[in-house]
């Protein structure tokens, strides 16, 4: 079992930026793949990125490629997420995910979720 607390999550002006925080507590968090998702309102829940255990291997989603960074620290057992240069289309509650699966792009991949955190992007 892996519990996973979102932070960071804030009203930003557009251009600016803001890095996302989620801290796992329960086993084994380095051997976890995990992932940040986003939903905005009446839209379904979109894949923005995803670290494999060690870090070695990341994807973005098309859509945030350039501006936003992942990263985690197993030390710590928090992975991150560097967004710059935010527009109004990022707004949205950013949920963290993990998995004991192969890093995926996928919802469905992941078993275990945070609460999320709203981040609001102002034109």
């Amino acid at each position: 079992q892996v519990q996973l607390v979102e932070s960071g999550g804030a009203l930003v002006q557009a251009g600016g930026s803001l890095r996302l925080s989620c801290a796992a507590s329960g086993r084994s968090f380095s051997s976890h793949s995990m992932g940040w998702f986003r939903q905005a309102p009446g839209k379904e829940r979109e894949f923005v990125a995803a670290i494999s255990w060690s870090g070695g291997t990341t994807y973005l989603a098309d859509s945030v490629k350039g501006r936003f960074t992942m990263s985690r620290d197993n030390a710590k057992s928090t992975v991150y997420l560097q967004m710059n240069s935010l527009k109004p289309e990022d707004t949205a509650v950013y949920y963290c995910a993990a998995t004991r699966r192969v890093v995926t792009r996928t919802r469905e991949g992941y078993d275990y979720w945070g609460q999320g955190t709203q981040v609001t992007v102002s034109s």
